[in-house]
């Protein structure tokens, strides 16, 4: 009998790489576990709250808390959008030379964004052509609003023109001053300010020394605030559970019905076909992304969601920072497959069947035109709501129609959001894989789970 140890055999080491401290597996107090464990209490908790009654004016403790710590959490991630994306864009600019063909790239990136979307769009109206949600809906036409903001095709150009140096942007009202941030501004000018860093020469390096410490700094902050999001999440399903008007589905529930099924479709068909035929694990891209897809769908924010993105898919993915820094702001204001695709297709279809309108083959080319070139057109004014206007008008329909799907507004919103920000990911994954670029080390240490993979601390030294 040998006294060789079989190589088959599971070695401490090994052991101790797939089970933390506790005994049990990784991927059993990882950090994914953690934000499923966030979503299960959530969900007690959102019940727990939904039964102690209370209305939206005056809500019952519980809910007034939830809604609390989740409009803090999302607060949170908002506010490190503006400082990441100017620092790492600028950094990359700078470090562009180590990624060959930038220009092809970027041409790529905007290829794949265009893939999708025509698959989403006509994903979207076939689920609507055969559900057929706008036919026997019981919605009051009463409800029937035309929207205070509506689409513009000029809205890209004015959304990438900066209003001032940083982007940003302040409004005076009530007595209060809110504060509110344009992401592709930003990208316009650290573009603008990196080009030139670069072209300075030796002049420069201070302030690109400056700005690499910077970028340091803030991927520690945001590291502690990806850490909260096991309680953000929490917060976040819990107020949706106890707040958001699920009795409007009594109406409207085929019109739910049909956007979750396109939803999904998306997900679970096209999704994985795209990744699969560029030969990328499907489950295991599911794996690392669990965590950007949760938070989408219980933030119900792209841009809220964009650092984390951007995170999971240079250290979970390995997307090179200098390509991602690029492609997930500009993903997160022009790539909307759940927002600006699928929605705007069946809510237009919805629409037209409600009020009794024929589509013409020409009106559903037109649905697809506008879904695929009409993200970047409504840039400026990000929203679900500016997309459809803009189809509405588009084909000549009621604009007053998008009125009647507001009370359901954040039930649908959660999904279309998850969407998105998967979308954004996929099609950076897949870029950087078609590229050669994709850093396979960084890929495979994700395998186990994310936690650390991500954390500041446990990234090896430049």
């Amino acid at each position: 009998m040998s006294s060789s140890t079989p190589s088959s055999a599971a070695t401490p080491a090994d052991d101790k790489n797939t089970r933390g401290s506790s005994g049990l597996p990784k991927w059993a107090t990882g950090f994914g576990a953690q934000v499923i464990a966030g979503l299960i209490v959530g969900l007690i908790l959102g019940f727990i709250a939904a039964g102690m009654g209370g209305t939206s004016e005056n809500p019952n403790w519980l809910t007034s808390l939830l809604t609390g710590v989740g409009s803090a959490y999302v607060q949170l991630l908002k506010v490190m959008v503006p400082p990441l994306i100017f620092a790492a864009v600028i950094t990359s600019v700078a470090n562009l030379r180590k990624v060959a063909n930038a220009a092809s790239l970027a041409i790529s990136t905007l290829i794949w964004f265009a893939i999708t979307a025509l698959i989403s769009v006509v994903i979207g109206i076939l689920v609507a052509v055969v559900m057929k949600p706008g036919v026997g809906t019981t919605v009051d036409a009463t409800t029937a609003a035309e929207p205070s903001n509506v689409g513009s095709w000029l809205g890209f150009i004015q959304s990438i023109v900066p209003e001032n140096f940083i982007g940003l942007g302040a409004s005076f009202s009530d007595n209060e001053v809110s504060l509110s941030f344009g992401a592709l501004q930003i990208l316009v000018v650290s573009l603008a300010l990196g080009i030139a860093a670069v072209k300075a020469g030796k002049a420069a390096d201070p302030f690109l020394n400056f700005t690499e410490s910077f970028l340091k700094v803030i991927q520690v902050v945001l590291w502690w605030i990806i850490r909260l999001a096991p309680i953000g999440t929490a917060a976040l399903i819990g107020k949706a559970v106890s707040s958001y008007g699920w009795d409007a589905l009594a109406s409207l529930g085929k019109f739910v019905l049909a956007m979750y099924v396109g939803l999904a479709l998306v997900i679970l068909v096209v999704y994985p076909a795209v990744l699969a035929y560029n030969r990328i694990p499907v489950m295991g891209f599911y794996k690392r992304v669990w965590p950007v897809f949760s938070l989408g769908f219980v933030t119900r924010s792209s841009m809220g969601v964009m650092p984390v993105t951007q995170r999971f898919t240079e250290k979970a993915m390995g997307v090179p920072r200098e390509y991602a820094s690029f492609a997930i702001p500009l993903g997160a204001t022009t790539k909307m497959d759940g927002c600006a695709s699928i929605y705007p297709a069946i809510a237009a279809i919805f629409v037209a069947q409600f009020y009794d309108i024929p589509l013409s083959p020409t009106q559903y080319l037109l649905i697809i035109f506008v879904s695929v070139i009409g993200s970047a057109a409504t840039a400026g004014t990000t929203g679900a709501t500016v997309m459809l206007t803009l189809t509405l008008s588009t084909l000549g329909l009621p604009l007053a129609g998008v009125g009647l799907l507001l009370a359901i507004e954040p039930i649908i919103d959660m999904g279309r959001t998850a969407v998105n920000v998967t979308g954004q990911s996929v099609c950076a994954t897949i870029v950087a894989k078609r590229a050669g670029i994709q850093d396979k080390q960084v890929w495979d240490a994700a395998e186990h789970g994310v936690g650390d993979i991500i954390e500041p601390s446990k990234q090896p030294a430049a």
